[in-house]
């Protein structure tokens, strides 16, 4: 090939990246494109239960994505993951994130995607209690899932990472429930915003009361010595959630405190292409993102079922 030759091909294989990388953004940023990704999601990589009671509410419901018989590691060994998908508390369920969890039980992982209760006709702590209740539903039933109860986590996008840092380092809402952050093994926050006073988002204000927002409402005011050890991934350049001050300065706690926390942050990533990067047609595209959580779970030597990615 001559150089200009490889010149061009390199020309037009950086403006086809550019351009995928558009309609991914596109894709999942919409509810309806977002069915896309999932339909390209296969079906032969895990088992599905779905619609699952975690409470007596409409919205307390969630789908339970499990490995494959085949799949490493053995039945009890697995590891547990509650994921908490994004939408400003707004919008979003748990059907749309099948993606996810493909992506994690096709690697080993047993996953429970809850819905929780949205604003405006639920707000500030409805959505944490959801979350806390779907995480003792998780703790409560782990080994009959096939999972080892001491190796639950949690992982959340956006305010989905909110929902799981609250979860993991405000101990009261799940001392509501009876149980403890010491019982999970870590948390995964996903661009989640942990120190956001003032609100500037309308939709924010409204899930939060702005400005009758309790300043106790912020993840970052319960970093506490007793945390559980925390993954924390964005995209450098994120203008929807502010890396520095929310990733950055809840990692400098977690350590100011003596907590073991990795971070991560992505240059070609952006605030919705982190979560899309987990979904298989598109994996190529944030390269690194699912290696990370993997090691986190303790499954970075496991190889995906079926030639995934």
């Amino acid at each position: 090939m001559s150089r200009s030759t490889f010149a061009s091909f390199r020309r037009r294989r950086g403006a086809f990246f550019t351009a995928f990388t558009v309609t991914a953004a596109a894709v999942l940023s919409a509810c309806s494109p977002i069915k896309v990704l999932n339909g390209l999601v296969p079906a032969d990589t895990y088992q599905f239960q779905g619609g699952i009671a975690y409470g007596k509410a409409p919205r307390q419901m969630l789908d339970v994505y499990q490995p494959l018989p085949s799949t490493p590691p053995a039945r009890g060994a697995r590891p547990l993951v509650v994921f908490f998908f994004g939408g400003t508390w707004t919008n979003g369920d748990r059907a749309s994130y099948k993606f996810v969890g493909e992506a994690l039980a096709s690697r080993g992982a047993v996953v429970v995607i809850p819905d929780y209760g949205l604003s405006p006709v639920f707000t500030y702590p409805v959505f944490v209690r959801d979350s806390a209740l779907a995480v003792k539903w998780a703790l409560d039933n782990a080994a009959q899932l096939g999972a080892d109860p001491k190796q639950v986590y949690m992982m959340g996008h956006s305010s989905g990472g909110y929902n799981a840092a609250m979860v993991a380092l405000d101990e009261r809402w799940l001392a509501e429930v009876g149980v403890s952050p010491k019982q999970l093994a870590g948390w995964i926050g996903l661009a989640g915003p942990y120190d956001f006073l003032p609100i500037g988002d309308p939709q924010a204000q409204v899930a939060f009361n702005w400005p009758d927002t309790p300043p106790d409402s912020q993840p970052l005011a319960h970093v506490t010595p007793a945390a559980p050890r925390a993954l924390l991934m964005a995209a450098a350049k994120d203008e929807l959630v502010y890396p520095d001050r929310n990733t950055g300065q809840m990692a400098a706690a977690l350590r100011a405190a003596g907590v073991p926390v990795e971070v991560q942050l992505f240059d070609n990533l952006s605030h919705v292409t982190l979560i899309g990067a987990f979904a298989r047609p598109i994996q190529w595209l944030g390269g690194p993102v699912l290696p990370p959580v993997m090691g986190f779970l303790g499954l970075a030597s496991v190889p995906s079922h079926k030639g995934a990615r």
